[in-house]
């Protein structure tokens, strides 16, 4: 059955998509990191090695990572649903106080990656375009790295809620 394209009914058709869940940093121009959890990442060049991960317009992060020229994402693990949670609630502290119980470093643009990941990248803006009630952030990948156990479960999403990948 053909139905019309209402914001219920594309969500639900595209929950349907099962994806992995991350966690974008930046810091802001005033050198305070922010964070959010993004699940709309996707690989789009092997040459140069570009991402692509979409951001709410209306999401703290979209003027922070277009000011900032650079992002991390890591790659969560089937244990980090918490972390998960933390990035994506709107009533988390801002800033560096976001990160206070969470393990990070750092590598070539100082974005923060998570620990405990099943991988993460370190990019520098490419390119940011119009995405209707998101942006489309396109990141050259600098710097990249996975887990030490190549068996780590990642993070999924499917129709709503975090499921289990079974190897």
């Amino acid at each position: 059955m053909t139905q019309e394209p209402t914001p219920d009914r594309f969500r639900s058709v595209l929950g349907r998509f099962v994806t992995g869940v991350g966690v974008m940093t930046a810091v802001a121009t005033d050198g305070q990191p922010h964070g959010m959890t993004a699940n709309a990442i996707t690989s789009v060049s092997l040459d140069p090695p570009l991402v692509l991960v979409c951001v709410d317009r209306d999401a703290i992060m979209a003027d922070v990572v277009v000011e900032a020229g650079s992002f991390a994402l890591t790659f969560l693990a089937a244990d980090q649903e918490r972390l998960s949670r933390w990035f994506a609630d709107p009533d988390r502290p801002p800033g560096g106080a976001q990160f206070d119980t969470v393990t990070t470093s750092t590598q070539k643009t100082g974005s923060p990656i998570l620990g405990g990941g099943v991988g993460w990248v370190d990019c520098r803006t490419w390119a940011a375009y119009d995405g209707g009630d998101h942006v489309i952030v396109v990141g050259e990948v600098l710097a990249l790295g996975e887990a030490d156990d190549p068996g780590a479960a990642p993070l999924v999403f499917d129709r709503g809620t975090y499921v289990q990948v079974a190897r």
